[in-house]
C-alpha cells in the first residue's frame, strides 16, 4: 500500500457516477488484493494523443475466493471479503465495484450495502441466483435463478437502506447462464428497473456475443418504454474478441475485465515454481519475475525509506578501499600529494564539508603510510591476492546505514557528493559523459558504462535522471559507451543489504571467471556491479560533466595540480 493513494470515502464513492456522466463508457479491471489494485490503479498506456487507463476496479468473488484458495461457491464470508475490499481501497484512488454474489438474504444484503457504502465503494452488483450460488462460467454447474419478485424486493430493501445518492446497486441477470433465454432476461430487467436498480449487468458464458448484443438492442427499446435509461454492464470473459469500440456502439456503458490479473498471476506462478524445480535454482526464472526493487517502489517502500531518512539518526558512512598495490606508484595512491596535500586529506575535507564525518579506509599495501587523523581504518591482509571488491567488504560492518563508495585515487567537487546524498534511489553510480571529448592514452582502460537511456550531449551540469545502468566494464567499446564511471557510488540501507547478500552468495558458490575478472577473488567493483544488474536489480546513475579527476599515472599529478 502506498500512502500516496489517499482519497476520502465520500469522494471516491461519487467518482463512478461522474465517470458515467462524463464518458458514458467506463473501463473496469479486477483486483483481488492490494498489489493487484496498485497495478490496476497505476497502469497507463499512451496511444497517439490519448492516454488509456482503467477507470475503476472490480472486486470479484471468484478472484477473491481463488486468491484465498477457496472455490467460488459462497464459502468466503463477508468479513473476509471486507478485508480484501479494504486492501484494494487502501491501494488505489479509483472507484470500486464489488461483486456481491446473490446478496444473501435481504436482511444480510441491507447490512452489506451499509458497510460497502461506509467504506467508499461506488457500486455493488448482485446476481439473480439462489444461495448458495455456483460460478456462472462452470459449464457443468447447475444454475438456479431466484424468483424475480423476491429479487426485486431485495433490490428495494438495499436502495431504501443506503444513505448516499452516489452509491449504486446493479442487478446481474443470469438468464443466458441458466438457459432461460432473451425473453426471460428482458422480463427480469423490467422488474429490477422498476424496483429502483441503478444499472443492469447481462451475463453470458458463450464465445459468441450474439445473446448480449440481442439483449442490448432490446434493452434500449425497454428503456424507451420505461422512460429511463440505466447503465448497461457486460463482462467479456468468454466473448473476448469483441472490442470496446463495438461494445460501446452496442450500448454498453461499463465493461469489466473480471478475472484477468489473477489468471495471469496464476499461470506465471505455476511456471515459475515448475522451472525452479526443474533447474534446482532460481536463475532461470529471473526474467519472469519483477525485480524486488520494482515491487518495493510500487507498494510504497520508497516512501517509507524517505521518511526513515528524515527521522532516523543513523549516519551514512563513507568507505574508501585503499589496500591495493599500484602498477605505477610504489606508495598507496591515497597518500600521493597534490600541491603538497595528500589525496586522502583532500577527500576528507570535501566529505566533512558535506556533513560526512564517518570515514572508513581499508588499508593493505604499505599500510603504515596511511595515517591521517579522524579516519577509521580496517585491514585487508590479502591485498596481494584479492582485488578492490574484497577490500570494500572488509568494511562490511560500516555499510549498515547505507554508504558512499569512493575510490582512493580521485579528486572531486563537493557538489557531486551533495547531489548524491539527495538521491532517492537505492543504488547509484556517479558517471561522467565528458570522456568522449578527451584523448586518452591507449593503455588507459576506463570503466565505461552503457545505460538504458542515452545521455543528452553537451550537458554542463549535475543532473539526476531516471536512468539505469545496463552494462559496465573496461571491455566496452569507447565509441559505444555512454558514460565513464567516476569511482563514486551510493548504496542506501536497503541497497547495502542487497549487495551484502549477493557478495556472500558469490563468495560461497561462484567458481570460474567472474565477468571481466579471471575469478571472483580478482573481481573489481565494476564486475560486482554487473553481477547486481544481471540479477535483476536496478542500478541508477547520477550524471555529471567533469568536476572530478582520477590519478592514473605520474603525468596526471601535474594535470591535477594545474586544475587545482
Amino acid at each position: 500500500m502506498s500512502l500516496k493513494n489517499r482519497i476520502a470515502p465520500e469522494e471516491r464513492r461519487k467518482l463512478l457516477k461522474q465517470l458515467l456522466n462524463e464518458k458514458h463508457f467506463v473501463r473496469v479491471i479486477e483486483a483481488h488484493n492490494g498489489l493487484s489494485a496498485i497495478i490496476a490503479n497505476n497502469t497507463k498506456e499512451k496511444l497517439g494523443d490519448e492516454l488509456y487507463e482503467f477507470d475503476a476496479l472490480w472486486e470479484s468473488s471468484l478472484t477473491d475466493s481463488a486468491s484465498k484458495g477457496y472455490p467460488d461457491a459462497d464459502i468466503v464470508g463477508s468479513e473476509s471479503r471486507y478485508i480484501t475490499i479494504k486492501q484494494i481501497l487502501n491501494s488505489s484512488t479509483k472507484p470500486l465495484i464489488v461483486d456481491g454474489d446473490t446478496g444473501g438474504e435481504a436482511t444480510n444484503f441491507e447490512y452489506f450495502v451499509r458497510e460497502l457504502e461506509n467504506m467508499g465503494v461506488s457500486m455493488v452488483i448482485i446476481e439473480d441466483k439462489v444461495f448458495p450460488k455456483r460460478n456462472s462460467l462452470d459449464p457443468r454447474a447447475k444454475q438456479t435463478q431466484e424468483d424475480p419478485n423476491r429479487f426485486a424486493i431485495k433490490i428495494e430493501r438495499g436502495k431504501n437502506i443506503q444513505l448516499s445518492p452516489d452509491f449504486m446497486i446493479a442487478a446481474r441477470i443470469e438468464s443466458f447462464i441458466a438457459g432461460a433465454g432473451l425473453e426471460d432476461a428482458l422480463f427480469r430487467a423490467k422488474k429490477y428497473l422498476n424496483a429502483g436498480v441503478d444499472a443492469i449487468m447481462i451475463h453470458s458464458k458463450s464465445d459468441d456475443p450474439k445473446d448480449i448484443f440481442d439483449f442490448a438492442r432490446e434493452y434500449q427499446i425497454l428503456s424507451d418504454e420505461l422512460g429511463m435509461r440505466k447503465p448497461l454492464i457486460c463482462v467479456p470473459t468468454t466473448y473476448n474478441t469483441v472490442s470496446e469500440t463495438e461494445l460501446r456502439e452496442k450500448g454498453f456503458n461499463i465493461v469489466i475485465y473480471a478475472n484477468h490479473l489473477l489468471r495471469a498471476a496464476h499461470k506465471v506462478m505455476k511456471e515459475t515454481a515448475l522451472n525452479i524445480l526443474k533447474h534446482g535454482r532460481a536463475f532461470e526464472v529471473e526474467s519472469m519475475c519483477s525485480p524486488v526493487n520494482t515491487i518495493f517502489e510500487d507498494v510504497g517502500f520508497i516512501e517509507v525509506r524517505e521518511k526513515d531518512l528524515m527521522y532516523k539518526q543513523g549516519k551514512v558512512q563513507v568507505i574508501i578501499p585503499a589496500a591495493g598495490k599500484d602498477l605505477v606508484f610504489d606508495i598507496p595512491k591515497s597518500v600521493i600529494k597534490i600541491k603538497g596535500k595528500e589525496i586522502l586529506v583532500r577527500q576528507r575535507e570535501i566529505l566533512r564539508s558535506c556533513g560526512l564525518e564517518d570515514i572508513t579506509v581499508v588499508k593493505g599495501y604499505k599500510e603504515s603510510l596511511i595515517d591521517i587523523e579522524g579516519i577509521k581504518y580496517v585491514y585487508n591482509t590479502d591485498f596481494d591476492k584479492t582485488h578492490i571488491l574484497h577490500s570494500l567488504f572488509k568494511a562490511e560492518v560500516d555499510m549498515n546505514n547505507g554508504f558512499i563508495y569512493l575510490n582512493s585515487d580521485i579528486l572531486f567537487d563537493k557538489q557531486i557528493i551533495d547531489n548524491l546524498l539527495n538521491t532517492k534511489q537505492e543504488m547509484v553510480l556517479v558517471v561522467d559523459n565528458s570522456f568522449t571529448y578527451h584523448k586518452h592514452d591507449v593503455d588507459k582502460k576506463l570503466d565505461l558504462v552503457l545505460t538504458k537511456n542515452k545521455p543528452i550531449k553537451e550537458r554542463r551540469m549535475l543532473y539526476l535522471k531516471d536512468n539505469e545502468v545496463i552494462r559496465i566494464g573496461k571491455s566496452i567499446n569507447k565509441n559505444m559507451a555512454d558514460y565513464e564511471f567516476t569511482g563514486i557510488a551510493y548504496f542506501s540501507e536497503y541497497g547495502a543489504n542487497i549487495i551484502k547478500k549477493i557478495y556472500h552468495e558469490c563468495a560461497t558458490n561462484h567458481d570460474g571467471p567472474f565477468h571481466e575478472a579471471e575469478s571472483f577473488e580478482k573481481a573489481s567493483f565494476t564486475d560486482f556491479i554487473q553481477e547486481i544488474i544481471d540479477r535483476g536489480f536496478k542500478v541508477h546513475l547520477l550524471e555529471v560533466y567533469k568536476g572530478w579527476f582520477e590519478i592514473h599515472n605520474k603525468n596526471d599529478i601535474e594535470v591535477a595540480e594545474k586544475l587545482l
